[in-house]
């Protein structure tokens, strides 16, 4: 039973992440299109800072409610309900620090004004992506991969229209009002994917007084595992927050145009890694399909049961992953003329994807570490990954190599924290 619910919840999430996968694409061509490289490339300087913010404010709490539900050892609704508040508290203060640091992030660290009503947009959309992240993580517990499915391409399908409508409105009044546009349309693609998830809850769900009660050892419980896995993700999204702050910094110093960087970064962020990345909602698919199995197996002893798990979600990575690589590194102009109309970033393409071969395995690896109960070993991973990023970034940047430095950075990274947790989950696994 329990083989075939992960077969099933995999297969759900593939087509659910080929469907979004589908749409996000489409999203980008629509906004490549719409707003040019130039609007793409501010809208990717600003990404970095927005998924930073999300994951400080999401706070760990869909990992731990995952765990903790597919453990089914608790009162899971009262589970969700104590961490509520505490959700809307963190909201609050992150809420603050943007709507008053905005401008120096904008033009201090960025270098960019015109990102400012776009951090600033920002702020309003966090609240809602931290409860649809906690409502999905519950479903994810229970082991019901359909709602996460029908939301999300649900909300795809709402921003999209949105981006269609709007960008052309935003952009006669400038760069910077259609790039804000952007990020607000979240508020309602979040707002429809809430209410998608509510229909999904049983006929017969009630919540008693009880229910509402405020857990404290719930709560304790789940910033045990929430806090390590917030601190891994924040240290990459700091990592990630300070590479274009990093590459702009630098590369004027060393002499080329602010147009050059943002075009340039435009092409590498916009263009080429979101295909480096495709196979990457098969791979998520199988590594939140995988949780609930592992946490549930390994809270169990069922040791070989996890290892042949994990090693099964590996191998289908792997399948999905290797042919694409072939693909990208013999004919690399195609999918960027079939998708982006455009043969920029060829070359960053064929360097990095072998390299993206190792990303594809890293999400069902990180996946088993919180499984288990060790997100403090994905954050000693992140945070030793993100050290040497940061620090290659920062000095290959200034051997005037334009943004090969970035790859180079990037490239080390990926290696290094892949084969680090491997390791690590071998470990777990024979002691």
């Amino acid at each position: 039973m329990t083989k075939e619910k992960f077969i099933t919840s995999t297969i759900i999430l593939m087509i659910g992440g080929c469907l979004t996968k589908v749409l996000g694409m489409i999203i980008k061509i629509m906004m490549s299109r719409l707003m040019g490289t130039e609007g793409i490339g501010l809208y990717m300087l600003i990404l970095p800072t927005f998924s930073l913010f999300i994951g400080l404010a999401q706070f760990g709490f869909p990992v731990a409610i995952s765990k903790l539900v597919a453990e089914d050892k608790k009162n899971n609704k009262n589970l969700v309900f104590s961490l509520l508040p505490v959700s809307f508290l963190v909201n609050l203060v992150i809420i603050v620090f943007i709507v008053f640091f905005s401008p120096f992030l904008a033009n201090n660290l960025l270098h960019e004004p015109r990102s400012y009503y776009a951090l600033l947009s920002i702020a309003i959309v966090l609240p809602l992506t931290s409860l649809s992240g906690i409502l999905r993580s519950y479903f994810f517990g229970r082991q019901k991969m359909l709602p996460h499915v029908v939301s999300n391409v649900t909300e795809d399908i709402i921003r999209l229209l949105l981006i269609i409508i709007g960008i052309p409105i935003f952009f006669v009044k400038g760069l910077e009002y259609a790039v804000a546009f952007v990020v607000l349309t979240n508020i309602v693609s979040e707002l429809t994917s809430i209410v998608v998830l509510f229909f999904f809850l049983p006929k017969h769900f009630k919540i008693t007084k009880k229910d509402l009660s405020f857990n404290a050892p719930y709560v304790k419980e789940s910033l045990g595992i929430s806090v390590p896995s917030t601190t891994g993700r924040l240290i990459g999204s700091v990592g990630y927050f300070l590479e274009p702050i990093i590459l702009t910094s630098v590369l004027l110093h060393c002499g080329y145009s602010n147009q050059y960087i943002v075009s340039e970064y435009g092409v590498l962020s916009g263009y080429v890694m979101p295909l480096l990345l495709l196979p990457s909602f098969f791979t998520m698919a199988i590594s939140q399909a995988l949780l609930p199995i592992v946490s549930k197996a390994y809270s169990n002893q069922k040791i070989a049961y996890t290892k042949a798990k994990i090693k099964q979600a590996i191998f289908f990575c792997l399948l999905i992953g290797i042919p694409v690589t072939i693909l990208f590194l013999l004919f690399p102009s195609f999918p960027l003329k079939f998708v982006y109309n455009t043969t920029e970033g060829i070359a960053y393409l064929r360097v990095l994807a072998p390299i993206c071969l190792f990303q594809y395995i890293q999400a069902p690896l990180s996946s088993s570490l919180d499984a288990m109960g060790k997100s403090t070993i994905n954050m000693k991973a992140t945070f030793m990954g993100m050290l040497i990023r940061t620090s290659l970034l920062f000095i290959c940047s200034f051997f005037q190599i334009g943004l090969w430095g970035l790859v180079i950075a990037t490239s080390t990274n990926v290696l290094f924290t892949t084969f680090y947790n491997i390791k690590k989950v071998k470990q777990l696994l024979t002691t």
